[in-house]
C-alpha cells in the first residue's frame, strides 16, 4: 500500500473553495523533491494556463457551468489519487489532458460583454476570476463626464439618458436640475421627475433651462450611473443678430472673404474698425454708380423712344 501525503492543491472555481489532490509516496521512493515536482507540474498545467484562466472568463451567471465542467475534469483524478490507482508519472499526462478538455469546454460559454469607460457600475461587464472565484468589477465611477449641449432660444431640447453597456431588466431613471451652473455636485441639484423614461425634453427652451440636467439610473434602490448635461441657451436676439452680421460681412468683402480676427481687444460698436468702414462707402459708392446707371439709360431710352415717335409723325 502507498502511504498517502496531502502536499499538492490546486484551485479551482467551484463554491469558492479548493480541490486538495492527495500525492501519494512510497517510503524511500518519492521524497520531498518529488513531491515538490508534482506541485510545480500541477501549478504549471492549471493554475499559470493562460488559456485556462482566459477560458474561465465566462458571462454572469455561467459560473455554475463552469464548475461542473471542472468538477468532470479533475474530480476523476483525485478518485485516482485517493485510491492510489496509477502512479505519479502518470498524472501530468492525465492533468494536461483534463486542462485541454476544460479550456475546449469553457470556451464556449458565453464570454463576458466588457467594461465600457469611462463611467457606471458595470455588473454584466465584469470578469469571472478563476483565482479569486468571483466576479471582478469594471472599477469605472458612477459619474460620467459632463457633456455639453447648445440650443437657440425657443427651439426644443432633449437628452437622452443612453449609456453603451447592458442595463438589467427593472431599472428607475431620476432627473435632476441645477439652475445656471455647470457642475456634478449632489447637493445643487433639485429633483423633477421620477419613473422609468430615459428622454427628457422641453418643448421651447428659455433662459431659465440653461444649467446642468443628471439622469441617474436605478436598479433595485442601488445606483448604476449618473450622466450629466450641460444647457446653454443662446438668446434669440443675440443670434440673429450675430448671423445678420456674418451675411453682411460676406455680401461686402470681394469673394466672399471673412473679416480677418482683429488683434487683441474686440472694437468698441461706437468706434467701427476701419476696415468696416471702407466696405460701407465701398458699397455706396456702388449703389451710387449703380443708380446713376440706370438713370442715364432710361433717360437714353426714353429720349429713343421720343424720336421714334417723331419721325412717324412726319411721315404721316
Amino acid at each position: 500500500m502507498f502511504s498517502q501525503s496531502r502536499c499538492m492543491i490546486v484551485w479551482y472555481c467551484t463554491n469558492h473553495r479548493k480541490l486538495v489532490l492527495p500525492a501519494t509516496r512510497r517510503p524511500g521512493r518519492v521524497g520531498a523533491a518529488e513531491s515538490k515536482c508534482q506541485m510545480s507540474t500541477l501549478d504549471r498545467i492549471f493554475n499559470k494556463n493562460k488559456n485556462v484562466t482566459e477560458a474561465g472568463q465566462v458571462g454572469q451567471g455561467y459560473d455554475e457551468q463552469l464548475k461542473e465542467i471542472l468538477d468532470a475534469e479533475i474530480l476523476p483524478i483525485a478518485e485516482e489519487f485517493d485510491n492510489n490507482v496509477n502512479m505519479d508519472t502518470v498524472y501530468e499526462e492525465r492533468l494536461q489532458i483534463a486542462a485541454d478538455n476544460f479550456i475546449a469546454a469553457a470556451s464556449k460559454l458565453p464570454r463576458v460583454s466588457g467594461c465600457f469607460p469611462p463611467c457606471g457600475f458595470q455588473s454584466a461587464g465584469a470578469k469571472y476570476n478563476c483565482i479569486t472565484c468571483k466576479y471582478d468589477s469594471c472599477e469605472f465611477p458612477l459619474d460620467c463626464p459632463v457633456e455639453e449641449i447648445k440650443v437657440m432660444e425657443w427651439s426644443r431640447s432633449k437628452m437622452v439618458c443612453e449609456v453603451p453597456f447592458q442595463l438589467p431588466a427593472n431599472i428607475e431613471v431620476i432627473w435632476r436640475f441645477a439652475e445656471g451652473v455647470k457642475t456634478q455636485q449632489i447637493d445643487q441639484f433639485q429633483e423633477m421627475t421620477i419613473g422609468v423614461d430615459k428622454v427628457y425634453s422641453i418643448p421651447s427652451t428659455s433662459l431659465q433651462h440653461q444649467g446642468t440636467y443628471q439622469c441617474e439610473i436605478y436598479s433595485k434602490q442601488f445606483s448604476i450611473v449618473r450622466l450629466y448635461y450641460y444647457l446653454t441657451v443662446t438668446p434669440q436676439g443675440e443670434a440673429g443678430h450675430t448671423e445678420l452680421q456674418e451675411i453682411f460681412d460676406l455680401s461686402l468683402l470681394p469673394g466672399g472673404q471673412l473679416l480677418p480676427v482683429p488683434v487683441g481687444p474686440p472694437p468698441s460698436r461706437l468706434h467701427p474698425s476701419p476696415l468696416l468702414l471702407t466696405a460701407c462707402l465701398t458699397a455706396l459708392l456702388l449703389l451710387l454708380f449703380l443708380s446713376l446707371g440706370a438713370l442715364y439709360l432710361s433717360t437714353m431710352l426714353e429720349r429713343t423712344s421720343h424720336s421714334e415717335q417723331h419721325t412717324d409723325g412726319d411721315e404721316d
